[in-house]
């Protein structure tokens, strides 16, 4: 059963849809990209298969999809409205995993030190814009400071698993996966095998964290 709740921020008014566990050890507030919303096939099946496993999963729609517009706005809009929601998702007392795909897996990763994360799921982290290697987004990955998962696809032009740094977090690769985690026809995995390995992955390290 889910419920959604609507939060003010000084960048607007956010939405959180709630997946709650039953018996609650933390939670995994997780936001969309630029270009989508919580409808993200990866998202839903992180809601779908993570509750059983002890974690509530908050789905974060920013304030400038909430208000229906097509485009984010700057970085510092979203981490505003990020900060000003968290209290909503910290609310319950429980260990919080900041997570987010793309644009707000870099949200997750700018904040996640001054929010006190237990840790960050950053889901097709973007690296760096396609075709542009040289303009690195290492720097907002590696700062951090909580443990860290990256599940990345191993086609996604916005930083293939080969691509990134060496460093102190996890990486997992989901085969043959696009930036939205899509695997084509010719994939010697299914679609829902690839979710499988973002779920089964993200399950895992989960259960890692917290008490």
């Amino acid at each position: 059963m889910t419920d959604s709740e609507i939060i003010e921020t000084g960048a607007g008014d956010a939405r959180i849809t709630w997946h709650p566990a039953k018996k609650a050890r933390l939670v995994l507030a997780v936001s969309h990209g630029a270009g989508g919303g919580i409808e993200a096939r990866d998202l839903q099946a992180l809601a779908g298969a993570l509750p059983p496993l002890g974690v509530s999963v908050a789905l974060v729609e920013q304030p400038w999809r909430v208000a229906g517009k097509k485009l984010a706005p700057a970085p510092r809009t979203l981490d505003t409205g990020w900060r000003d929601l968290w209290p909503a998702v910290a609310k319950k007392g429980l260990p919080v995993v900041a997570g987010g795909r793309s644009a707000g897996a870099r949200v997750a990763c700018r904040t996640a030190a001054e929010l006190g994360a237990a840790g960050v799921l950053a889901l097709s982290f973007p690296l760096h814009p396609p075709g542009k290697p040289e303009k690195s987004r290492a720097p907002e990955l590696l700062g951090a400071g909580a443990p860290t998962l990256v599940v990345q696809g191993g086609n996604d032009p916005f930083g293939k698993p080969a691509e990134f740094p060496e460093e102190a977090y996890e990486l997992v690769e989901v085969p043959f996966a696009d930036h939205g985690f899509a695997v084509p026809k010719r994939a010697s995995l299914t679609q829902q095998e690839a979710l499988d390995v973002i779920t089964g992955a993200v399950g895992g390290w989960l259960g890692t964290l917290g008490p």
